[in-house]
């Protein structure tokens, strides 16, 4: 079994000897790429071997078995013309990968198609790109001790995405994904959707979750294949979801390349509506120019999460559930953000919010909250939920991220609710302007006390100071 972590590691030093590429954005899309056609290869011979018929959609010539898998392998400047060929006559990976197509599997092919569509090779040395490739052939992505190392190393080039990104661009904690989920419980059959995937975080931690509660047959097993959905804007986090999807198993992940401010609101109908809803919509993001005018006038704004929440509400069934992760900027303010709170609250039961530490998305410091809803009937009550640092732990970092057992006294929480000091209920009629961003009512007191305290410090030292300097100045 190869040392995945220093596999990944060694890939990352020898691109960065590589003229051709710039920053960790390109080291990013590069490493993308050669992942999913690594990946989607080992996919394919696993395939080959389960199914008398099956064949990959990937021609002879450009399948990583045939030109990658060799260390003595092509290279130098006839790996990069192999790679970069426009020529008609003798066409590269990249012209023909973004002009595959198949009648056989047809969707496969043109989950392929798309990958090459939008990505770019962007080393300039032949030699380094075969030292990279000769790395990823260390890892065996069919070797499940391999996958399981791979998922947590996986996870650090999710996060150097995230850094790399733009504002509004956060990585959402496994911990934060598989609490979401397992408090959201898709079962089988129930269409799973996250408008906003990124790299397929919610979406695996969905696949994982109905797996391990609901399949139990080849039939389930083909009813999950068909329940998950996503959609992601950004290229780079795009392949790298779609990558993560087929190492979790879906054969033609139901993965798009698209923006989902894009789709028009008035179109949505039942057919396009989903049971379940899991997402991290960006916040503080730049959406396109004119996006806004795809909405109601009365939700019309330049703030994605808030566009987002009311996509999401159009998005879902009766009866169906979300679970989102929103910045404090979302759950308060005036004007147009009070408009989409109050169509939240009316349109759906929220019913938690779980309020989480500033550092919770380190290495980004911002207030975030996690909603959970049902959409069909009003809110009546809300319940938050104060989540808190470990003790002794004053913020979470690189070292030391947030962890699920920490949710634990949540989880016990969740079906037998009591206020206690880090929960507490509010009725919608206290709400002001439908402002959601109440504080702990426990810890609010606490504050009063503590500053009273500190008021009356600065008293005493302030008297003191007062009695020394009167004691001087009779002493002169």
């Amino acid at each position: 079994m190869a040392n995945v972590a220093a596999v990944v590691s060694s890939i990352r030093n020898i691109m960065r000897q590589d003229r051709g590429i710039s920053g960790d954005a390109q080291r990013l899309e590069q490493l993308g790429w050669m992942l999913f056609l690594k990946i989607i290869d080992d996919k394919d011979q696993e395939l080959e071997i389960l199914k008398d018929d099956y064949q990959s959609v990937i021609p002879e010539k450009f399948q990583w078995r045939t030109w990658a898998s060799d260390p003595e392998g092509i290279t130098g400047d006839d790996l990069l013309e192999f790679i970069d060929s426009n020529a008609q006559s003798n066409r590269g990976l990249f012209a023909t990968l973004r002009n595959l197509t198949s009648v056989t599997n047809p969707k496969r092919a043109a989950i392929v198609k798309e990958v090459f569509d939008g990505s770019n090779n962007y080393m300039k040395s032949g030699y380094e790109m075969r030292k990279v490739i000769n790395k990823l052939n260390e890892i065996d992505f069919n070797n499940s001790d391999d996958k399981h190392i791979f998922g947590n190393i996986y996870e650090s080039i999710l996060q150097e995405l995230r850094d790399a990104g733009n504002k509004g661009e956060y990585y959402t904690p496994r911990a934060v994904t598989q609490l979401m989920t397992q408090m959201t419980d898709p079962k089988l059959g129930e269409k799973v959707l996250d408008p906003a995937a990124g790299t397929g975080g919610f979406l695996t931690a969905a696949i994982d979750h109905v797996r391990d509660h609901y399949v139990n047959t080849v039939d389930d097993e083909h009813t999950l294949q068909n329940s998950i959905t996503g959609w992601e804007l950004k290229p780079v986090a795009y392949v790298l979801g779609l990558t993560n999807l087929i190492l979790h198993e879906m054969d033609v992940p139901d993965y798009h390349y698209i923006d989902s401010l894009k789709k028009e609101y008035n179109s949505i109908g039942r057919k396009d509506q989903v049971d379940v809803i899991l997402a991290n919509p960006p916040f503080g993001a730049s959406i396109a120019d004119g996006v806004e005018t795809n909405f109601p006038a009365t939700y019309r704004c330049k703030e994605s999460a808030d566009l987002f929440v009311i996509l999401m509400l159009q998005l879902l069934k009766p009866k169906g559930r979300c679970a989102i992760v929103l910045p404090d900027g979302s759950i308060t303010g005036d004007g147009v953000k009070a408009r989409i709170r109050e169509k939240l609250l009316t349109d759906c039961n929220l019913h938690t919010i779980i309020r989480l530490p500033q550092t919770t998305f380190f290495p980004a410091t911002v207030s975030t909250n996690l909603l959970f809803f049902e959409k069909g009937n009003k809110t009546k009550d809300i319940w938050y939920y104060e989540h808190k640092l470990p003790e002794g732990q004053k913020s979470y970092s690189k070292t030391k991220p947030i962890q699920f057992n920490e949710f634990e006294p949540l989880i016990k929480w969740w079906n037998n609710r009591e206020e206690n000091d880090q929960a507490w209920k509010v009725n919608i009629n206290d709400l002001k302007d439908w402002d959601l961003d109440i504080k702990n009512p426990v810890q609010e007191e606490e504050e009063k006390l503590e500053s009273s305290d500190e008021i009356l410090k600065r008293l005493k030292k302030s008297f003191q100071n007062s009695i020394d300097l009167i004691s001087e100045l009779a002493n002169e």
